[in-house]
């Protein structure tokens, strides 16, 4: 018995373990010498559940001579790889006939072979003699085998949608591809369009509506109607706010009490009309049709992607202005949410959303940190650099930890270099000879080369004119000459720290910048740590919004990263 939810391919999987039959007993294949039919158990929606009429009537399909005694000679001999597909789309009141009816056939004919498949959530665990096996989620591997073969022509693009698919931006969509069904719908948005969704709440929008509807309908599963308004609609609205209870409470897993509870105190409000409202009925379906929320152990429940869960929490809230407003006050330096927020900026016009995100972004402002971003907003205003006015202080907010000595340093300057790129891709040059001079630095002390390093940063900054009145050419100068009167002398150890130290305060010198100002504290670190992660998602939300007026565009880069 094969096991899975929908669309993780359990049809395919016995249409592949009978086109291994066929080809014959092979190290890699199936190890029967059988002929495989392969039998739909849809077919017993109505009249007689007769499985050997079913056998035959294949054999007949294909143009077997005297099929009704093929088929006798074939089963007495047990020479017959038998699939039953979709004990799961047997209407409910004909399952257990369906199962005696299955089962005795078995006993009778049980020399042959036989796979059958359902769905976890319609499995009555009762089968005898038959070995339960569930099919597995799609690794890593896997996903991108899957790509590689779905873009055979062209391995090119093939290869650019497994990149984006493991990047960091589209880590979340990643997570549906563990599901062929799914796989197979962000390979064909794709291969469409050469990239996915810009507006990721498309493509998790998309991929609701394919659980919801048209898998069903592929499939041609009969639709329990309890309820005649029960559309699709109103199951997102309460999918929706069962995800938003659970998400604001950090729970993944549900009792089956409270979910059925849940179902009819919104069915109540929707369906006025109807009396009497069955909550473990309407679950049922939707775990048995759609697989959107999924049975993990007995009576507990859970949403069967934690995207797809984040993707309604957002639904629900997006509608409701003070849900806004208190959710960036909320949970705006809160990691979990930030996928939450993304998909908020994508589901309709994200103004008072981003603003409302700057707002909150600046109440983690430290004095010092204030007195940081006045320097970075006076350095860098009125410049002749190209690149906007925020990726100037944000390049010039780098430097700045790049002469720090904290010991989160390293996560500030990855987050400012994020950001930078993030708001002007034209700095990739210049950015890359400060993270140059960071990897060498990780290295084993080379004067030579780090005078070079830092010789080469001064000239990528002085060309792209970043910075108001810092005389970067007598940088360079004094680098040069520091670096001929110490060539090919390698320093002691001892003479290192001294080292370092004279070369910060050129840098500091140079950019007007105090030596208290880049001595921070633990807890301003950890501050400036919050502060970015909102600027650096609120940049993200941006990107991701469906659509974003020029006036808060222009308000938002007026005042970001400024104190």
């Amino acid at each position: 018995m094969v096991l899975g939810g929908p669309g993780m391919g359990k049809s395919t999987f016995l249409r592949k373990m009978g086109l291994e039959a066929l080809k014959g007993r092979r190290r890699e294949g199936f190890h029967h010498p059988c002929l495989p039919v392969f039998v739909e158990l849809k077919l017993f929606r109505a009249g007689e559940i007769d499985i050997r009429s079913a056998i035959a009537h294949e054999f007949a399909t294909c143009g077997f001579p005297d099929y009704e005694r093929f088929t006798n000679t074939m089963l007495e001999q047990g020479r017959l790889l038998i699939l039953l597909d979709g004990l799961d789309e047997v209407p409910t009141d004909r399952m257990s006939d369906a199962i005696t009816k299955i089962q005795d056939f078995v006993d009778l004919h049980d020399k042959n072979r036989f796979i059958a498949s359902c769905r976890v959530a319609a499995y009555r665990h009762n089968f005898r003699r038959f070995t339960d096996v569930a099919i597995a989620d799609f690794d890593d591997e896997q996903i991108q085998a899957f790509i590689t073969y779905w873009f055979h022509s062209q391995p090119k693009l093939g290869q650019e949608c497994w990149e984006k698919l493991t990047s960091a931006e589209y880590a979340a969509a990643k997570e549906l591809t563990h599901t062929p069904l799914l796989l197979t719908l962000a390979c064909l948005l794709y291969q469409r369009a050469g990239q996915f969704p810009t507006n990721r709440a498309t493509l998790y929008e998309r991929a609701l509506r394919v659980l919801l509807e048209e898998w069903a309908a592929e499939k041609e599963l009969p639709r329990d109607s309890f309820y005649k308004g029960l559309d699709t609609k109103r199951k997102e609205l309460m999918l929706s706010e069962i995800a938003y209870e659970a998400f604001k409470e950090d729970r993944l897993f549900l009792s089956k009490r409270e979910v059925v509870e849940q179902i009819e105190r919104s069915l109540k409000d929707m369906l006025p009309d109807e009396k009497f409202i069955d909550g473990a009925a309407v679950l049922e379906s939707i775990e048995v049709q759609h697989g959107v929320l999924v049975k993990r152990a007995e009576g507990i429940y859970s949403f069967s992607h934690l995207t797809l869960q984040e993707f309604l929490t957002a639904q629900y809230i997006v509608e409701d202005h003070h849900q806004v407003e208190q959710l960036v006050v909320d949970h705006l330096s809160d990691e979990r949410w930030r996928e939450v927020f993304l998909l908020l900026a994508g589901l309709k016009t994200a103004d008072s959303l981003l603003l409302k995100m700057q707002q909150q972004a600046q109440t983690y402002l430290t004095p010092k940190m204030q007195e940081l971003l006045l320097w970075a907003d006076k350095i860098t205003t009125g410049t002749e650099g190209t690149c906007n006015s925020v990726a100037k202080r944000a390049v010039a907010i780098h430097l700045v930890f790049d002469l720090t000595l904290v010991r989160e340093r390293d996560r500030l300057l990855a987050r400012t270099l994020d950001l930078a790129l993030d708001l002007d891709h034209t700095l990739d040059h210049t950015l890359d000879r400060v993270h140059a001079r960071n990897r060498a630095r990780v290295r084993a002390f080379d004067l030579n080369l780090a005078l070079d390093l830092e010789r080469n940063l001064a000239l990528a900054l002085d060309h792209s004119n970043i910075f108001k009145n810092v005389n970067l050419k007598s940088l360079v100068v004094k680098l040069e000459a520091l670096r001929a009167r110490i060539l090919n002398r390698k320093p002691s150890w001892e003479e290192v720290p001294n080292l370092t130290k004279g070369l910060q305060k050129l840098w500091l010198d140079v950019l007007y910048l105090s030596p208290e100002l880049v001595n921070l504290s633990e807890t301003e670190v950890k501050s400036l740590i919050v502060y970015l992660n909102a600027n650096l998602l609120l940049v993200k939300c941006r990107q991701s919004a469906v659509r974003v007026s020029t006036a808060a565009r222009e308000a938002l880069e007026a005042q970001m990263l400024r104190a």
